[in-house]
């Protein structure tokens, strides 16, 4: 278990396969089934392929975050936050099962946007998807925003695009009170999300890693466990 007393928190795709959520780089991982679904990912193709969009839209319309439920992973981390051990909640992932299963919206920092979400990328206004999802139920392939005309896309960080700033701030200011850092269910590949391991482990920091898959930092982590999430995640939060 862990004794720290104030632990930061990175969680990636890994955390929500035990949802029904596929991860990207895993066996069963969306990228590695489909290379091509990347092109879904990339900013500067949504925006010039209409066919993009129409596959992106489709994609999104089945993605299993509107019905997934949070597992034991999920609900460890918010037994961390009951515990006052929590500086904060940092993840990449977009569905939203953090704060379903009851962490708190202003400890859940989430680097890559939300699906629940849509934005404008011409008037820069956000609405629910849940006012988009009817429209592409409904045959439009492709929605654009009714007051603008204006390209839709889900409120995610797609590569080209850049992180919101204040995001990252608390991120990072998470990572910096914190005596532990524990990242969850990441490849650690992608940055400026894994870089929070060099801010831990520059700062004398533990490292635990927590990934089916081998990681950049396995080698410089105090620990690494290759055991599943949700029933490993829930022993280790658990005080004596």
């Amino acid at each position: 278990m862990i004794k720290a007393e104030r632990i930061a928190v990175l969680t990636g795709a890994g955390i929500s396969t035990a949802s029904g959520i596929p991860d990207f780089r895993g066996p069963q991982g969306i990228w590695t089934k489909n290379p091509a679904a990347e092109a879904m990912f990339d900013i500067d193709e949504y925006v010039a392929s209409r066919e993009v969009r129409v596959a992106t839209w489709k994609h999104r319309l089945a993605v299993p975050a509107w019905t997934a439920e949070p597992n034991p992973g999920h609900l460890a981390l918010v037994e961390l936050e009951r515990q006052g051990r929590l500086t904060g909640l940092i993840t990449q992932n977009v569905d939203g099962l953090h704060q379903k299963a009851g962490s708190s919206p202003e400890l859940v920092h989430e680097l890559h946007g939300t699906v629940w979400y849509v934005d404008c990328l011409q008037c820069e206004r956000q609405i629910p998807m849940a006012d988009v999802l009817p429209r592409l139920e409904s045959g439009d392939e492709d929605p654009a925003c009714e007051v603008c005309g204006g390209i839709l896309k889900s409120a995610t960080v797609s590569f080209g695009q850049s992180l919101d700033r204040a995001v990252l701030d608390r991120a990072v200011a998470a990572t910096e009170s914190a005596d532990l850092f524990l990242a969850v269910g990441t490849s650690l590949q992608v940055y400026p999300a894994a870089g929070l391991c060099d801010l831990a482990l520059n700062a004398g920091k533990p490292l635990i890693v927590m990934n089916a898959q081998p990681t950049p930092y396995d080698e410089q982590a105090t620990t690494v466990l290759r055991t599943p999430i949700e029933t490993t995640l829930p022993d280790l939060v658990t005080l004596p």
